[in-house]
């Protein structure tokens, strides 16, 4: 059997020292400086009333309601339910609860909001003129060089993704270009942040952009009207079926030692 062929490139080893290492140690400053820029540039959160805390609270309460009703007692369940349904309605846990049934007001006069906007857009800026700035110095100077070469073998779905700016069909997919290296430091320095900066750092703003899986997130904005939203989860309440997850454990246990 005919043993493929290895393809080798002969690299001047002060690749790694002028152009490998620069790279990664200028994308670790500039993470750093960003977790310290975006510190100074953050405003203190703004306290919440206690009833506007109620209001989102109640309307996750009837979420996970909904979310854990198997492990209730059809009894406990219905009294729930019944709770939960009629305080909706009639708007028991609204913040304001005179401004239900009017139009709500325009999220760009309310200072809250412009507040938020704020410091999304300087969360953006800084996390856009910095990789800007190093994307065209990494184009200007090392724009065409193939770096390094990964030990282990890859599918060719990866080549567009590690050869970025070298316009070589036949090269082996394992060799890494000056540009991706720049892409993957990017999206892969965040266990080097952790380690730095500790875990909750600001470094890495694509993963504050996900944010976090909460079942309560976004449930309530500040564009959105409340009562719409319990009166929509009272509805989903009441069409919900009730199934509880002990219903009948007896027969079933019964029927599984008899086997």
């Amino acid at each position: 059997m005919a043993q493929p062929v290895v393809q080798t490139i002969h690299r001047d080893p002060a690749l790694f020292w002028w152009i490998l290492l620069p790279i990664t140690v200028v994308m670790i400053l500039t993470g750093i400086l960003r977790h310290y820029a975006m510190t100074l540039l953050q405003s203190a959160p703004k306290k919440q009333s206690l009833p506007q805390i109620r209001q989102q609270r109640s309307l996750v309460r009837g979420f996970n309601l909904r979310q854990n009703a198997n492990v209730l007692t059809p009894t406990s369940f219905q009294a729930r339910k019944a709770y939960m349904v009629s305080s909706y309605q009639e708007g028991k846990f609204l913040a304001d609860p005179e401004s239900r049934g009017k139009p709500r007001p325009n999220p760009m006069s309310d200072p809250a909001a412009m507040e938020g906007m704020m410091g999304m857009m300087k969360g953006n800026m800084a996390m856009m003129i910095p990789q800007t700035l190093i994307m065209g110095w990494i184009n200007a100077f090392f724009s065409g060089f193939v770096i390094m070469k990964l030990p282990f073998p890859l599918t060719p779905q990866f080549k567009s993704m590690l050869q970025s700016g070298v316009g070589t069909r036949d090269l082996d997919v394992r060799w890494v270009s000056s540009l991706s290296w720049y892409f993957l430091t990017l999206f892969g320095l965040q266990p080097v942040y952790n380690f730095i900066l500790g875990s909750n750092n600001a470094a890495n703003q694509m993963a504050q952009q996900m944010g976090q899986v909460n079942p309560g997130a976004g449930l309530m904005g500040p564009e959105q009207d409340p009562d719409k939203l319990f009166l929509s989860e009272a509805e989903n309440l009441e069409v919900l079926q009730h199934q509880w997850i002990l219903e009948g454990v007896e027969d079933r246990l019964l029927a599984k030692l008899a086997v």
